[in-house]
């Protein structure tokens, strides 16, 4: 008897309605041309999913698909292996079902990670199939490596004495620890770690998507010996704790670099530490992915496109404005170019970029770094903030004797920017000329992808805070509900809201007469400028992020 011929992929895909018979000969002529999977191509080529894939590769085989991301992991079921194991097999356990245990993996066919798991473990396996993503991710959150087990809170405390010598800081408990707590902050992506002794513990609290959260409290008698840890992995004087430090180290989190800025900070109840967690792959995003819209990016791409002139990026602390001149010199980054910049302090190496670090003490502040490198025949110069009336001074006539200067500023709008130079005493005529654009941002928390939830909004509060809908507009938008992808708050990751003046002819007549911000800013928004509410409220109908969120950045 002949064996039924078995289905392709494409085939399949094309039975269940999941992709048209056009994207699929899209596909196969990519395939011819890469070699990849035809499954990979249609991931790479955003046809279907990565999850709706692997849903339809298990149905083939025979096997249930697991949504890792809204299923509630069994802790003493991922416990039975290490994380070691876990990675190398890209598999996890998630639960038990009928005396077997319920193992998520990518590959359910690979019959050694199968009889590995049932070695260690000592029981039967019951395979199921995940994406690749979603098994790392519950990996990272679940399992710990061999070095990180059986830190007890108790053993910890008997180890750690309330006077703690450099030699003393070397001992496992306090080093596992903090390794422990780094690893989870990069895993839970954190952008801050916060340990802050109180009166009677300490306690512990990590920024995620730019609000504070707080992880853990601890015992009292860990804090000296963790600050010392810390301070002696940033290379900062132990003995000092009366005065506030700062330091740089690098630690390795599972196989990946990681940069850590470290600032202590003596407060009454002993000294609070912070470690500032430096992702290398925000300094490599476009300024697509930063959340430009079209007309905002087309308007900031013209400005520094041109060869000369000044670019002022404006917002709060923490609104993502280095990140975004960072973006900027990406696209300008050529060997063609000399570009230099000036920070405090240097969070980002770039390659082919002279990156000059501020030292107050020893003189070399942003106004006399800017004179020196002026000599050094720059095409780019980027200041990482005007502070002061001196440095804006050089760093307009910069951009008049033929200069592309890029810096930031801290004003709530974007003609604040231009208000703010002419506080600082720049004259009116040379901000006119100089300046060719501004740029106002905030960062906005998205909504999880897996978890929001569509909701009819009240009409008469939207008329209230002055929303609107586009004509072609659903009158629905989404709130977060939260589900175990995004620990529960309804976010995952951020996008940035951007403003963006082009200082036009009629806007350089209006600062060379002295005029106030509102007027410049009523000029700017008659000319197709939209506010920072505006765009906000675009990102909001676009189902990105909700009406709160942006109501919570933007006053």
């Amino acid at each position: 008897m002949q064996k039924p011929k078995k289905e392709k992929l494409g085939q399949i895909l094309l039975k269940n309605r999941i992709i048209t018979e056009e994207q699929l000969q899209q596909a196969l002529e990519r395939q011819r041309q890469t070699g990849e999977s035809l499954g990979r191509v249609l991931i790479e080529m955003k046809m279907v999913s990565e999850g709706a894939l692997t849903s339809i590769l298990a149905r083939q085989i025979g096997l249930r698909y697991v949504d890792l991301a809204n299923y509630d992991v069994d802790i003493s079921a991922s416990s039975l292996i290490d994380a070691e194991t876990a990675r190398r097999y890209t598999l996890i356990p998630i639960g038990f079902e009928n005396d077997k245990l319920l193992v998520a993996m990518a590959d359910p066919t690979n019959v050694f990670a199968l009889d590995d798991v049932r070695i260690m473990t000592g029981m039967e396996i019951e395979p199921v199939v995940a994406t690749k993503e979603d098994i790392m991710s519950a990996i990272n959150r679940y399992c710990r490596t061999d070095a990180d087990m059986d830190i007890s809170m108790e053993e910890f405390v008997e180890q750690v004495s309330e006077e703690v010598g450099e030699a003393e800081v070397e001992e496992a408990p306090i080093v596992k620890y903090v390794n422990l707590l780094i690893t989870e902050a990069v895993n839970d992506r954190a952008s801050d770690v916060h340990i802050e002794p109180m009166e009677n513990d300490v306690r512990i609290r990590f920024r995620i998507d730019g609000v504070l959260h707080e992880i853990r409290r601890n015992p009292k008698q860990i804090h000296p010996g963790v600050v010392a840890r810390i301070k002696v992995m940033a290379d900062m004087n132990i003995a000092e704790k009366r005065l506030p430090q700062d330091g740089r180290t690098s630690v390795e989190v599972m196989g990946k670099k990681v940069d850590l800025r470290v600032a202590s900070l003596p407060t009454i109840h002993g000294e609070k530490v912070v470690l500032r967690i430096l992702d290398k792959s925000a300094s490599l995003m476009s300024l697509e992915e930063l959340g430009f819209s079209e007309d905002a990016l087309d308007k900031y791409s013209r400005s520094f496109n041109k060869p000369y002139g000044a670019i002022m990026v404006t917002g709060p602390t923490g609104s993502g404005k280095t990140t975004t001149l960072y973006a900027t010199l990406n696209v300008l980054n050529t060997i063609k170019k000399n570009i230099i910049t000036v920070e405090d302090p240097v969070e980002y190496r770039l390659p082919l970029i002279n990156q000059v670090q501020v030292h107050y003490k020893a003189g070399l502040t942003f106004a006399a770094a800017l004179r020196s490198i002026l000599r050094c025949d720059p095409d780019i110069v980027m200041i990482g903030e005007i502070r002061d009336p001196e440095s804006a001074k050089i760093a307009i006539e910069s951009a008049l004797t033929g200069h592309l200067v890029l810096s930031t500023l801290h004003t709530n709008d974007a003609p604040s920017a231009l208000t703010r130079l002419l506080e600082m005493g720049i004259e009116p005529f040379l901000i006119a000329s100089a300046v060719d654009c501004v740029s106002s941002q905030r960062l906005a928390r998205r909504l999880c992808e897996r978890c929001k939830e569509p909701y009819e909004p009240d009409e008469e509060y939207l008329e209230k805070i002055g929303f609107v809908w586009d004509d072609e507009d659903e009158h629905v938008l989404y709130r977060p509900r939260g589900c175990p992808a995004c620990n529960n708050t309804g976010f995952r990751g951020r996008v940035g809201i951007f403003e963006v003046l082009e200082v036009t002819e009629s806007i350089e007549y209006l600062v060379a007469r002295n005029a106030p911000h509102v007027e410049i800013a009523e000029m700017a928004k008659s000319e197709g400028m939209r506010t920072l509410r505006e765009e906000g409220f675009a990102k909001v109908r676009e189902g990105i992020t909700s009406l709160d969120e942006v109501l919570r950045v933007i006053m």
